[in-house]
């Protein structure tokens, strides 16, 4: 009697795809952990965003690479409740958009050193 949905299957089926399909990219630099001095002087975790800082607990950072960026995998369904979910995933994904441009404003390209991480600039200038 309960509603059903096969939402999270899909979207593992999917994600299990690209993850044999696609080519082996590395993790982005903002999300990776400099764990040695060698890795923080390469750009690890540079930029990263930490969401909990922020008063809508969102960042616009991105963390999928480049050729997976956009992809979307869970679609929710409008049974059950995963009809609020789909409402809260609209939201977010409408924030992301409306803000996607303050990744690319508070970064300045690439560093002295060739890494693609980007330092974040001062926001005061």
């Amino acid at each position: 009697m309960a509603p059903k949905s096969n939402a999270l299957y899909v979207a593992y089926e999917h994600a299990k795809r690209d993850a044999q399909e696609q080519i082996a990219e590395p993790v982005p630099l903002q999300i990776r952990n400099a764990t040695t001095d060698l890795m923080d002087n390469l750009g690890y975790g540079r930029d990263y965003r930490y969401a909990h800082d922020t008063a809508e607990k969102l960042t616009a950072m991105p963390c999928l690479p480049d050729s997976l960026a956009g992809s979307e995998y869970y679609v929710p369904t409008d049974s059950g409740l995963e009809a609020r979910y789909a409402e809260k995933l609209a939201q977010v994904k409408a924030w992301k958009r409306e803000h996607a441009d303050e990744w690319r404003d508070t970064t300045s390209g690439e560093d002295e050193t060739g890494a693609s991480s980007r330092k974040p600039r001062d926001p005061r200038v």
